[in-house]
C-alpha cells in the first residue's frame, strides 16, 4: 500500500515519533508504514488520516498513482 505520511509529517515538521505518540504506536510502526512494509489497520489508518485532518484516501492507495486511487470508478 502506498501513502503520503512521509511528505505530509515533513511538511509539518513533524518526527515519526511525534506521529507515533499521537496515533498511539511505535516509531518503528510509523516506519514500516512510510517504507511500505506494513499496511496500517482500519482504525490506525483513521486515526492518522484525523492527525493529518485529510480524508484515508488522501494518504493510503493501492497501486501507482494516487490520482488513480482518488478518481471515481
Amino acid at each position: 500500500m502506498n501513502n503520503r505520511l512521509r511528505v505530509l509529517r515533513a511538511e509539518r515538521r513533524m518526527s515519526q515519533a511525534d506521529l507515533a505518540e499521537l496515533v498511539d504506536v511505535s516509531r518503528q510502526t510509523i516506519n514500516a508504514i512510510e517504507v511500505g512494509k506494513h499496511d496500517p489497520s482500519l482504525t490506525l489508518a483513521f486515526r492518522i488520516a484525523r492527525v493529518f485532518a485529510q480524508p484515508v484516501e488522501a494518504l493510503f492507495w493501492e497501486g501507482e498513482g494516487r490520482e488513480r486511487a482518488l478518481s471515481p470508478d
